[in-house]
């Protein structure tokens, strides 16, 4: 049975005085699917701003901001309400030809993925292949997903999250060396990998429902890490299943918590926000994210 969520999204920026803004690009309203609809959305900004609406490349939904005056302070508040079904991951039985790795797609598929299968990031030593086929099986057939399943588990288990309100990501090798990161670095260290080993992968953003937050259950247990800001995970493209979402920061394989809002092929497409603006830049005070998801009774 779906479940209802109120998601409200604050991002502000401080400046010590007006300064004068450009273009920013927000994603905040998620796409409708089987797993997922969407109920209400609203965008509210201050100053006053012209907004339009479009779809990006990847089919996610894009705001447009352009603030009309000048302000000490940007203020973009996104709300939306949603029904959110289970989405599976483990459920989901592999086309035959894609239960054991290695696998190959279809002619189709390599041309639809092109994108998604070719490795980002540099690993001239090979440090990063060697790391993702640990998770092979030496004595026997290793199984597609039982082989993502375990990457997922071990990041979880073996990396320390950090988090960072500053843009963007840490590079796979950087992820490896430090041994920790962001959700946003777990995610890339996983897709990276499992693209050297020929899995179609893309970068999830949205958000994490944790019940120790919500006010509706005050008396929940924190069980995740990530939850009060945005949030990032992946999908693997596995045939007969389609994209499946892996969380390698809380080892979530789908539920009911992860809240998906847009996909991309690289981090840095999908960010919640972002812009520019013009003046001194010692004018610049910082900025501040507040994210609320509550379950609605």
């Amino acid at each position: 049975m779906p479940i209802k969520y109120d998601i409200v999204h604050t991002t502000t920026y401080s400046y010590s005085k007006p300064v004068t803004f450009g273009e920013h690009r927000v994603m905040f309203r998620p796409l409708d699917s089987h797993d997922l609809r969407v109920l209400a959305t609203d965008l509210v900004v201050s100053p006053d701003a012209d907004i339009r609406l479009i779809q990006d490349q990847f089919s996610n939904s894009v705001a447009l901001v352009q603030p009309q005056s000048e302000a000490a302070e940007l203020k973009i508040v996104c709300s939306f309400t949603i029904e959110h079904a289970h989405s599976n991951n483990l459920e989901l039985p592999l086309s035959p030809s894609a239960e054991f790795f290695p696998f190959a797609y279809s002619v189709d598929e390599r041309l639809d993925l092109e994108h998604f299968l070719r490795p980002h990031y540099d690993d001239e030593e090979g440090k990063l292949t060697a790391w993702a086929r640990q998770f092979m099986n030496p004595e026997g057939p290793t199984g597609t997903r039982d082989l993502l399943v375990k990457m997922n588990q071990h990041i979880r288990d073996n990396f320390t999250y950090a988090a960072r309100n500053e843009e963007g990501t840490q590079t796979p090798l950087e992820t490896l060396a430090k041994n920790s990161g962001s959700c946003r670095d777990f995610a890339l260290l996983m897709m990276e990998a499992a693209r050297r080993l020929g899995v179609a992968t893309r970068f999830v953003s949205g958000y994490l429902y944790d019940p120790s937050l919500d006010e509706a259950n005050p008396d929940a247990e924190p069980n995740v890490v990530g939850a009060g800001s945005t949030h990032a995970w992946l999908q693997a493209y596995l045939p007969g299943a389609g994209w499946v979402p892996f969380d390698p920061t809380n080892n979530l394989l789908g539920g009911y918590q992860l809240l998906r809002v847009g996909v991309a092929r690289d981090p840095k497409q999908a960010s919640p926000v972002s812009g520019s603006w013009i003046g001194e830049p010692a004018s610049y005070l910082g900025m501040k994210v507040d994210v609320s998801v509550k379950r609605v009774a």
